[in-house]
């Protein structure tokens, strides 16, 4: 067995013990230049602001928080308020700013927020944020414009184009749709519309579209033949969807428990009823005698005559004297006295 001298031993712990001092001092200053494991470098640390290589933006404008976010690993971090830097380009344009550009607005507009350091992108580039437009949204904004402004009460619109419509890009803001051409004739069966886009700063774009359309509404159809006079309370009706566009006269909402009116014509089953279908039913028809009051100031004198056509209360109709046969007009008073003034 070996016997280690004690001046031996010292030297060797002595030994160990610099070692591991010169280890500590090592890595003291290993924290010093690069900073603790896992911190950020120092130069980074001071960049509060971050530039974006790209910005998208809406027609509102170009804001601060579009082109700038705050640097998550900054030693003291900031909150990038809603700034409004300038307009925002238009559809076909692109804006670049510089990171000097930014930091110079900052100068002179926030000097709260001008930054010494800066990271990120050496210039953002600037364009409009887009959507796709697609057919069934521009077909309802085209349906809802058209019923509102030219259908209007008479029934509900359906629209079908005629050639599929290309998805288009356009700005991603509000939009409204306004009809710029319609022929005379309104909406029919098959018709043009010229119509545009805008938004609350620009107009977007206007197209031209051949549309066919139909007008959908409730109307009274006959369930078997109805012969003229018969009293519309009485017909046999059913209430159907109908395009009202293939309607020559369509008839208008109505009462068909009105006991005044009656069918003016002949309807075949199946057959919805137009607006000449229906009358208010005459209280004097045509070959009756009912008597003539013919007044001239305060003079008034009494005849019979003879009813040359059907009429109801105040319609003004041709009668004939049953004894001179001379005939001329009168305003139908009542089931049995008819009006004339000289």
């Amino acid at each position: 067995m070996q016997v280690v001298s004690p001046w031996r031993r010292a030297w060797q712990l002595g030994a160990v013990c610099f070692s591991l001092l010169w280890l500590a001092v090592g890595a003291f200053a290993a924290e010093r230049v690069l900073g603790a494991p896992g911190a950020v470098p120092a130069a980074v640390a001071a960049a509060t602001l971050e530039l974006l290589p790209v910005a998208q933006v809406d027609g509102t404008g170009i804001f601060l928080h579009h082109l700038v976010t705050a640097n998550p690993a900054a030693t003291t971090p900031v909150i990038i308020p809603q700034i409004r830097i300038a307009a925002a380009p238009a559809l076909s344009q692109t804006l670049t700013y510089s990171r000097a550009q930014v930091a110079e607005w900052l100068t002179r507009n926030a000097p709260e927020l001008a930054a010494s350091a800066w990271s990120g992108a050496s210039q953002v580039r600037i364009t409009r944020r887009l959507r796709a437009l697609d057919e069934t949204e521009i077909k309802q904004h085209l349906t809802d414009a058209l019923q509102r402004e030219y259908v209007k009460d008479r029934g509900e619109l359906e629209l079908r184009f005629v050639r599929p419509w290309t998805p288009v890009n356009i700005p991603d803001d509000p939009f409204t749709l306004r009809i710029l051409d319609l022929p005379t004739s309104g909406v029919s069966a098959s018709f043009i519309v010229r119509f545009e886009l805008r938004t609350t700063q620009e107009s977007v774009a206007s197209w031209q579209l051949f549309l066919q359309a139909k007008i959908m509404k409730d109307v009274l159809v006959a369930r078997s033949q109805l012969k003229r006079g018969t009293k519309l309370r009485d017909a046999d009706l059913a209430q159907e969807r109908r395009d009202v566009l293939t309607l020559r006269e369509p008839l208008g909402a109505i009462a068909t428990e009105d006991d005044t009116l009656e069918l003016a014509e002949f309807v075949a089953a199946g057959q919805p009823l137009g607006a000449r279908s229906v009358r208010v039913r005459p209280v004097v028809l045509r070959g009756s005698v009912a008597e003539a009051i013919i007044q001239d100031g305060a003079l008034s004198v009494s005849i019979k005559v003879e009813v040359l056509e059907d009429g109801i209360p105040g319609q003004t109709i041709r009668i004939r004297n049953l004894q001179t046969k001379r005939e001329f007009h009168g305003k139908v008073r009542n089931e049995q006295t008819i009006l004339v003034s000289l």
